[in-house]
C-alpha cells in the first residue's frame, strides 16, 4: 500500500478527460469589485447572494480558460462565510482549478476584502464549485487533464477528489432512497 502522505514526484497529470493537460496557472482568474450600495441586505453590509454570484462568474472564467468552451454551473458545495463585508469594501475573488473529471472541474474561491484606503485584506469567504463543460448543443463534453506543480497544489487536488468521493457516496444513498421508496 502506498504512504497517501507521501508526495509523488511533480509535476503529475491528473484527470479522466481528454490526453491533452494544461497547469493549474494556465486557469486561474481574479476578481476585484468594489462594494456598493445596491449590493447591501437589510443590515447594511454585503447579501451574500452578491458575493455567490461573483463566486460563480470568477469560478466560470477559471473553468472556461481550462477546457476553452462554455461551462454550467453544477454545483456550490461547503460555502463558509466566515465575516461580513461592509459596504465600501474592496472584494477580491481569487478562482484555481483543483480538479477535474472526465466532463467537470471543481473550483475553489477564496474571497478576501479590505478598505479602500488599503488596510490588511482579510480572508471572508471560501466554497468549491462545480462547473461542467458543454458543447453547442448544451451536452457535456470532456475536458483536458490538471497538471500539478506544486505541493500546494497537489494537497488541493486531494482534498477535492475526497470531496468528490463524499458528492458521490450521498448521491448513492439518496439514490437508494429513492428507489426504496417506490
Amino acid at each position: 500500500m502506498t504512504d497517501p502522505t507521501k508526495i509523488p514526484d511533480l509535476p503529475l497529470v491528473v484527470g479522466r478527460g481528454l490526453e491533452s493537460s494544461r497547469t493549474v496557472g494556465h486557469s486561474q482568474a481574479t476578481l476585484t469589485q468594489l462594494m456598493s450600495p445596491q449590493d447591501a441586505n437589510l443590515w447594511g453590509n454585503v447579501f451574500g447572494g452578491v458575493i455567490l454570484a461573483l463566486v460563480d462568474k470568477v469560478a466560470w472564467v477559471s473553468a472556461a480558460r481550462h477546457c476553452e468552451n462554455p461551462c454550467v454551473t453544477a454545483s456550490f458545495d461547503q460555502v463558509d462565510f466566515r465575516s461580513p463585508i461592509d459596504i465600501g469594501e474592496v472584494v477580491t475573488l481569487s478562482a484555481s482549478i483543483n480538479t477535474v473529471g472526465r466532463t467537470s472541474m471543481e473550483i475553489g474561491v477564496r474571497v478576501e476584502a479590505e478598505s479602500v484606503h488599503g488596510a490588511v485584506r482579510r480572508h471572508t469567504n471560501s466554497c468549491y464549485v462545480t462547473m461542467v463543460a458543454i458543447d453547442e448543443e448544451n451536452t457535456p463534453i470532456p475536458v483536458p487533464k490538471l497538471e500539478l506543480e506544486t505541493e500546494e497544489q497537489y494537497r488541493r487536488y486531494q482534498d477535492a477528489e475526497a470531496r468528490r468521493r463524499g458528492r458521490l457516496k450521498l448521491a448513492e444513498q439518496r439514490r437508494a432512497r429513492r428507489a426504496g421508496d417506490g
